[in-house]
């Protein structure tokens, strides 16, 4: 505990270095320090995650009348090394990053205390010192976001989106918590557990379903998710680094917390509604992104896309455990909770490469891109691996968790009543057809926007990072490689976190070694021998296509450029740009996705007879924000607009008012 403590007093003098500092000190010395407060984080969180002992703190120093409660268990220690190890590889890469950054006094000092909010939310064990660390979130969160505002006037307006939902999600958070105290008439999580007897049913499915729209919201699920592929990809490229792989996951641990712990486990259908809402934010989110030709906006839809999958397995999970399946309920958990910390690295991986790609390009445009490969290519090889892994492709991380998901899936099927089994078919589906299109968008993201030949001058002059920017994605990357290699190496971790996240506890799911062996099921994969395997393959069919390419007489095989379409005479303008390979896709779905076409056609001067230039651009909005919140949105415009005719200065109209108020009051009191 005071290696977690000294963290967190790390991360806050580190925000107040990057404030106080003179700029040539202020960037390195505050990445360093704040790096320093991960490193402290992530050996408290580890020896807690080893050892499965838990901690627990009460101050009266910091809040008044209620006082401050951390403890520490191995669910809330998986949540904080999770953000320890994605917030150290930030800290590095925001060093040089800053460093070229006009004005970084304000990203400098916000992405440490925003880093110091992330490690103190899982920590947090009573109603206030909770809601006090979540709105501390939010607010350094929406600070962060708005750190480049000057450079790009869209950040506004993603802000005011962010700062909307994230604050209407708290409200129904706190209302959610407010009520589960009142009914149990005590504050800490540790006492609202044992007196969860108090419950009626009713006052917790009410909790529930507060909670869960406010947790939901934050993790970005559909249909809360409209802030999410507006914030990411506006925010600076670390700050986005830092909500996709550490703060929306928080949104996965309040409902694991609240809804699962404290609660119990509830009723059924509280585990088919979180399935549901999973597969619904996998499927929107995967068919968003492989639309999608704006990089960021496509890994924010990704983002979206992962929530989906991990809140499926947290919804398996409660509907077996409420089915009397201990052990798959288990299992389900603890493969909702690997894909999380998958997600954490590889996605982290991508947003801190994309930012990589605007820093050397300055846009984030794939069809203004092309040909980083050649141009940046630690970049290129390191936001490779991160989509290797996020498509699940054998040896990386992203395979050995969905693996793990998908054998949770179908031996649920062993669950008596058929809505299960249908929820668990359901999310089957959902998991083979987000694999497909998660797929897609990413071999668009590298063939359009690494390879063939750069589409303008600003792809043509990239250049390569700096050091410290590799070395963050690299940290990454490498966790990546690592996990998917030799996933045993946490799956202990994971077994006891899966553990303290269901009520009543529940039975290691996974045996022991390096490898995937779900002894009570029957089944076992080593990704490490699969990838060495594959790689084998690979070996000797190159060797000996070498050696067959020195007789005499063999073809010999002609060289073109990568996504060159094998042509020899290629130019930028006859390449695959992102929005034509994505053009058959839109058409498939284009019910769904109802992308918007704009023609602009450019006559010559001396006659409108003649076609100068012709001008085509679509786009794809977002059919829920279309449809469910636009219309809000401008019914309140126009109640606003009513409202500010009504104060026009005169004295004998606010006292009508009063005075009809004064009537309804005594009315309704009569």
């Amino acid at each position: 505990m005071v290696a977690y403590l000294t963290g967190l007093c790390a991360a806050v003098l580190a925000s107040l270095l990057g404030l106080v500092l003179p700029p040539r000190w202020r960037v390195r010395g505050s990445g360093i320090l704040s790096a320093t407060a991960c490193v402290f984080s992530m050996a408290s969180a580890g020896e807690v995650l080893a050892s499965g002992n838990s901690y627990s703190l009460h101050t009266s120093l910091l809040l008044p009348f209620t006082g401050a409660d951390l403890a520490l268990d191995p669910l809330s220690a998986l949540f904080i090394a999770t953000t320890a190890v994605v917030g150290f590889s930030v800290s590095l890469y925001t060093i040089a990053y800053a460093a070229h950054t006009p004005n970084n006094r304000a990203l400098v000092a916000t992405q440490p205390a925003f880093l110091a909010t992330l490690l103190l939310v899982p920590a947090a064990s009573s109603v206030a010192t909770f809601m006090i660390a979540w709105e501390l979130m939010a607010l350094t969160s929406l600070i962060a976001l708005l750190t480049e505002h000057r450079e790009r006037p869209e950040t506004r307006d993603a802000a005011q989106w962010y700062a909307a939902m994230t604050h209407a999600g708290a409200a129904f958070i706190l209302l959610g918590l407010i009520l589960l105290a009142a009914r149990t008439g005590e504050q800490s999580f540790a006492s609202i557990a044992a007196s969860r007897p108090l419950l009626s049913m009713p006052i917790a499915s009410a909790v529930f379903v507060l909670t869960f729209i406010g947790f939901a919201s934050k993790a970005g699920a559909v249909p809360l998710h409209v802030w999410l592929p507006r914030a990411h990809p506006e925010a600076p490229s670390p700050i986005s680094a830092l909500m996709s792989g550490a703060m929306v996951s928080l949104g996965i641990y309040g409902i694991l917390r609240v809804d699962e712990t404290l609660l119990g486990g509830g009723k059924l259908w509280w585990w088919l509604l979180v399935v549901a809402m999973g597969v619904a934010s996998a499927l929107f989110g995967a068919l968003h992104s492989s639309a999608s030709a704006d990089l960021k906006r496509l890994l924010a839809y990704s983002t979206v896309d992962n929530i989906g999958l991990v809140l499926i397995g947290v919804g398996a999970a409660g509907a077996l455990l409420a089915n009397g399946q201990r052990i798959l309920a288990s299992l389900a958990l603890l493969a909702a909770l690997y894909q999380l910390v998958n997600h954490s690295l590889f996605k982290g991986t991508l947003f801190l490469g994309a930012g990589a790609v605007q820093h050397a390009t300055g846009t984030r445009d794939l069809d203004q891109l092309g040909g980083l490969a050649a141009r940046m290519p630690l970049t290129t090889t390191l936001f490779a691996v991160a989509a290797l892994a996020i498509c699940a492709v054998p040896g990386l991380n992203g395979f050995a968790s969905e693996w793990l998901l998908l054998q949770g899936l179908l031996h649920g099927f062993a669950a008596h009543p058929a809505v299960t089994q249908a929820a668990m078919l359901t999310g089957v589906a959902a998991l083979a057809l987000t694999g497909g299109l998660t797929a897609t968008a990413f071999v668009k993201a590298i063939g359009t926007g690494f390879l063939g030949q750069p589409r303008t001058g600003a792809a043509e002059s990239a250049r390569e990072v700096a050091p410290s920017m590799v070395a963050g994605m690299a940290v990454l990357a490498l966790g990546c490689v690592v996990l998917g290699i030799l996933p045993g190496l946490v799956v202990p971790a994971l077994d006891r976190a899966a553990s303290a996240g269901l009520a009543g506890g529940a039975p290691n799911s996974l045996a022991s070694g390096l490898g995937l062996d779900l002894t009570s099921l029957k089944s076992a994969i080593e990704p490490g021998q699969l990838a060495a395997g594959l790689l084998a393959v690979v070996t000797v069919a190159w060797g000996g296509l070498k050696l067959a390419q020195k007789r005499a007489g063999f073809y010999r095989p002609r060289r073109t450029e990568a996504w060159g379409c094998g042509r020899e005479l290629q130019t930028p303008r006859m390449e695959i740009t992102a929005t034509s390979f994505a053009e058959p896709l839109q058409r498939v779905f284009a019910d769904v996705l109802r992308p918007n076409h704009d023609l602009e056609v450019t006559h010559i001067a001396e006659s409108q007879y003649f076609v100068e230039a012709i001008t085509f651009h679509r786009s794809v909005d977002d059919a829920i924000e279309r449809v469910a919140y636009r219309p809000v949105i401008s019914a309140m415009s126009w109640w606003g607009r009513l409202a500010r005719r009504v104060p026009n200065g005169s004295v004998h109209r606010y006292l009508a008012f009063g005075f009809v108020a004064l009537v309804l009051v005594l009315a309704a009191l009569t």
